[in-house]
């Protein structure tokens, strides 16, 4: 969490990409895993990665491009070492887990309510539809190291906030949820554990999710409201 109203805040740094297109896959270009940055073309991971590394950046007073390389690649890669395609956090909830026992986030779980459901991971997708990425699909001895992290991974339960539970913007939402805030959306399809990502934007009719949009192609401000948002999304 950050400050608000600085020109080191969180939604600050968002804000600068607002308008920029949604590409995905744009980490899956080369055949050995290297340190990819494109800020012309963003995914809704690649967009919090970004923006949170040049939070990051501003709040420690860190200025030069390799600041800002060395900060993405400790966001990125597990413990901050890139060390081949395995070495990247694929899967969200591993993100989460790995930066906060690095201290770089925190995650919120709590007051209960509005934390009042529990997500049991059980993350297996990549393990099962390898030929969906490209590694994986050329690197095949890959796909057990890959399946040993899910399985590590299935140890992981979570509270997070039920779709029900935004409908108001009630004092217990606002207290638990600030501006900036990275929101990680919980999913219910088989094997994977978190659909999309974005940040929190508090405005006059409730909370807003400023996020890499696959629907409007660019990043953007959701209009409607993210109670709103998540009745058009039943996954």
């Amino acid at each position: 969490r950050s400050k608000a109203n600085t020109k080191t805040s969180t939604l600050w740094f968002a804000r600068q990409f607002l308008g920029v297109p949604y590409v995905a896959h744009t980490l899956e270009l080369n055949d050995k895993e290297q340190l990819v940055v494109n800020t012309r073309e963003l995914d809704c991971t690649t967009l919090v990665e970004t923006v949170t590394a040049l939070t990051l950046c501003a709040q420690q007073g860190k200025k030069t491009w390799n600041d800002y390389l060395t900060t993405l690649k400790t966001l990125r890669y597990r413990q901050g070492k890139l060390d081949g395609y395995t070495s990247r956090l694929h899967y969200f909830s591993d993100w989460i887990r790995d930066k906060q026992s690095m201290k770089i986030i925190k995650e919120i779980q709590s007051p209960n309510p509005p934390f009042t459901a529990v997500q049991r991971v059980n993350v297996n997708y990549m393990s099962t539809h390898p030929t969906a990425y490209k590694a994986l699909k050329a690197q095949p001895e890959l796909v057990p190291v890959i399946r040993q992290q899910e399985q590590s991974l299935n140890t992981v339960k979570a509270r997070y906030i039920p779709k029900s539970a935004l409908r108001r913007s009630t004092k217990a939402l606002r207290q638990a949820v600030h501006d900036g805030d990275i929101i990680a959306i919980t999913c219910n399809k088989k094997g994977l554990d978190i659909a999309h990502l974005g940040f929190a934007v508090w405005k006059k009719d409730g909370l807003h999710l400023l996020n890499a949009s696959m629907i409007h192609k660019k990043v953007v401000e959701e209009p409607m409201t993210f109670y709103q948002y998540l009745q058009k999304h039943p996954s």
